[in-house]
Order: structure tokens, then C-alpha cells, then sequence
């Protein structure tokens, strides 16, 4: 067992889940092992992720930078890449004395060893989460008598779609929950019952992945993470900055020996707080470049969280240009759609899911801003952009953003956002 005073960090991350698990109020998702992770947990209510789209919200995850800084505005596979001088999170966590692994799925590269872990396992495309578990399984296994602190990053396939039966064994359609953003119909509930099979398996993996710690005899020096990229893949979540599509899960375990009690946080935090956190845990300091700030000030004291938080959200590329930028307070949602499209864009696996059926009131064109009042709106349907008693909340949050956008230089400012070039082959 480590005798370092620095804890050892295990980073587990899933595709396409928001909250949808039980301890964030969805009773029917079959999820015990996270489930009881949780009661072992800090649950934090209200977090982000700063893009809907998985490839930018894993950049944020893992440089704590927005994706308009470390440069992945879109997919890996349409070929965008980080920019020169961005450092990822095993990188950043090295000259602390750590040693990192990855095992399974990653979305910030086409080639995993360049994302500076000092092992890959899989090479960034074991995604199944059951065969991600029996990796991890054997990793942990080799790490009894380790003394130096390691960064394990865990990433799992699940639940992208598609979610066929012959993968994922359905749930039973009458005992899903359908979130108020969503047609509660036979199709939608079809839907979600594959979603729920898919998380059931995700949930298999991480109890498998949480008992191998404690066989390996680390349990008492590691602080434990499970995260998601952003939103559940249903149309209006997804794709888009509303809550349903950036607001996602994070349980936080400290290390057994720190003795912190397990409980709720409901401080707004972003994604972009994970990296300068797990620096000051390492023993160092968050460069000044990073956007958030760090999460051990909250993981020690519920009372730590400062009143005001503003937190900035983007998307630009998806399978189109889809420029989208927002500011979420704790109380409000301020987004501006800087180029026309429908009010929902839906992304080719949701417009082909059984939930689409019956949802053409998302095809008309959206307006240029958005405004949602989120105590007495939640689910963000109705929008007070155009609303007189609204004005001047609205030009404030307008402003915010527009400081928040230059501040970090944003280039949706300066007109359309290129995609990078189509790779050519070498042909020498």
C-alpha cells in the first residue's frame, strides 16, 4: 500500500449520461452499484459540463480550459485537434510524481499516446465497459506494492447509442422515468428502456471497477471520481446548451483516510474545476491560465461554494456549424444562436430515435436569444427573451457574456468558425 501523503486519483467516465441515476432523482434507472457509491460520496447537484458534445466537454474534463482555448471545437474524427502547448491532465499531474494510466475509451485523440499518459491500455478504443472492467481488474491487480501515487483514467463506451437488444437487455417500458423536456408516448419509453439497459451494464463495470480497488488495498488512499461527458443522448438534451444537454453527474469519494463525510454539495461547478483540483490535491498549484477553480475547498466544506457563479457554455462543430454560446448563473440561462437552424438541432442518431416520433414542434427556426428563468422553468420551455418584464436581465446576462467571450477569445466573435482541413494522405 502507498505510504504517500498525496492520494492516488481514479478517473472513471462514461458517454452520453447527464444525471440519470437515482441519486439524482431517477428512481427507475437501474444503477445500484453507482447507487451505493453514492452513499459513500459527495454528490454534487449542480454541475456542468462547458459543451454538449463529446469530444469538446472530455477537452474541458481534461485540460480545464474551455474548448474555444485548448482548440477541440468539434470531434476528433472531423480531424480537430488540441493546440500547440495544451496540457492534458496526466501531463499537468506528472511533475507532482504521478504516474498515469489510461484505460479505455478516450475522445481527444485519434491516437491516445499523444494525450501524455505513461500507460494506454487499449489504445483509446477499448470502449465496452465490461471489457474496460476486466482491464482495470488486471491493471489494479499489478498495483499492490506500489509506492509512488498513480492517475488511473477509466473510460467506458456506455451508453452511446445505439443500445440494441441483442447488447443490452431492455427494461421494462411502463417503469422508466420521462423527464418533462421529453413526449411521455409508447416510442419515447421504448427508448428510454434501452438507455436504462445500457446503464445497467455501465453500473455492472463500475461495481466490478470499485471492488478491484479495494482487492488491489487502495481504497483507503484513493479519491474516486465517476463523471460523464454531458447530456443523455434524447432530442432536446444532447446537442444543445439547456440543462438536459450540459448538466451531468459527479460522485466524488475522498480517500477513506481523509475522513470526510459523505453528503450533497448544490454549489454550481463546472467541469473545468476537476483539473485544478486534482492539482491542489497533488500537492500543487492550478496554472493561471485554467477556467475553474478548484473543487477541494467544497469537497472539505459544504459552506466553501461563493454566492455568485456564472459558468460559460459553447458548442460550434457537430455533424454542421452550430455555433451556440451561454452563460448559466445559478438562477438563470442566457443563450445566444449566432447562425439559423431549427430550435432543436438534432444530431443523425436522434433524428433516427424512437423518441423523435412526434416531435415536429422542434423544426421551426430558433430565435437569436434565449432566456429561461430556471427556478420557476427548470426544464427551460419557456422562453423570455422577448418578454418586457425581462429586459434588463437579459441585456445584463448578454453583456456577461460577451465579457466572458472576449476575455477568453473566442473566435465565434469574429464571424463563422472554420472546420480544419480534410487530412490528406502522405502520398510520398
Amino acid at each position: 500500500m502507498s505510504t504517500q501523503s498525496r492520494p492516488n486519483i481514479v478517473l472513471i467516465h462514461c458517454h452520453d449520461l447527464g444525471t440519470w441515476l437515482p441519486c439524482y432523482g431517477m428512481p427507475s434507472v437501474p444503477a445500484p452499484a453507482l447507487d451505493r457509491f453514492a452513499a459513500e460520496s459527495i454528490v454534487f447537484d449542480a454541475v456542468f459540463a462547458t459543451a454538449p458534445l463529446c469530444t469538446p466537454a472530455r477537452s474541458s474534463l481534461f485540460t480545464g480550459m474551455l474548448p474555444h482555448q485548448n482548440g477541440l471545437m468539434g470531434l476528433v474524427h472531423d480531424g480537430w485537434r488540441y493546440r500547440p502547448g495544451v496540457h492534458t491532465l496526466p501531463e499537468l499531474l506528472r511533475p507532482h510524481g504521478y504516474r498515469s494510466a489510461l484505460i479505455g475509451l478516450q475522445h481527444e485523440d485519434l491516437d491516445a499516446r499523444v494525450l501524455g499518459f505513461d500507460e494506454v491500455h487499449g489504445l483509446g478504443f477499448l470502449p465496452r465497459a465490461l471489457e474496460v472492467a476486466h482491464r482495470t481488474e488486471w491493471w489494479l491487480a499489478r498495483q499492490e506494492e506500489a509506492t509512488e501515487p498513480f492517475f488511473l483514467s477509466i473510460g467506458a463506451w456506455e451508453a452511446h447509442r445505439p443500445w440494441p437488444a441483442e447488447d443490452y437487455e431492455p427494461t421494462d417500458p411502463a417503469a422508466v422515468d420521462v423527464p418533462p423536456y421529453l413526449p411521455d408516448t409508447p416510442e419515447t419509453r421504448r427508448d428510454i428502456s434501452g438507455f436504462h439497459a445500457a446503464i445497467r451494464q455501465l453500473d455492472e463495470a463500475v461495481g466490478r471497477i470499485l471492488a478491484a480497488l479495494e482487492a488491489s488495498g487502495h481504497a483507503q488512499d484513493t479519491l474516486v471520481l465517476f463523471t460523464t461527458d454531458h447530456g443523455a443522448a434524447f432530442p432536446r438534451a444532447k446537442s444543445t446548451l439547456y440543462d438536459s444537454g450540459v448538466q451531468v453527474a459527479l460522485l466524488v469519494r475522498p480517500p477513506r483516510s481523509w475522513g470526510l463525510p459523505a453528503g450533497r454539495r448544490s454549489a454550481l461547478v463546472s467541469h473545468l474545476d476537476i483539473a485544478p483540483g486534482l492539482l491542489e490535491i497533488a500537492g500543487g498549484a492550478a496554472p493561471e491560465h485554467l477556467e475553474g477553480r478548484s473543487l477541494l475547498p467544497l469537497l472539505e466544506d459544504p459552506e466553501a461554494a461563493p454566492a455568485e457563479r456564472e459558468l460559460v457554455l459553447e458548442k460550434t462543430h457537430h455533424d454542421r456549424y452550430d455555433p451556440i454560446r451561454a452563460l448559466r448563473t445559478p438562477d438563470a440561462k442566457y443563450i445566444r444562436n449566432f447562425a439559423p437552424g431549427p430550435q432543436v438541432p438534432l444530431a443523425l442518431d436522434l433524428e433516427e430515435s424512437l423518441t423523435r416520433t412526434g416531435m415536429d414542434e422542434l423544426l421551426p427556426p430558433r430565435p437569436a436569444e434565449e432566456l429561461y428563468l430556471l427556478d420557476d422553468d427548470p426544464a427551460e420551455l419557456e422562453n423570455l427573451a422577448a418578454h418586457p418584464d425581462h429586459q434588463e436581465l437579459r441585456a445584463r446576462l448578454a453583456r456577461r457574456l460577451d465579457e466572458h467571450l472576449r476575455r477568453t477569445g473566442d473566435p465565434v466573435l469574429h464571424g463563422e468558425v472554420p472546420a480544419p482541413p480534410v487530412p490528406a494522405r502522405d502520398e510520398r
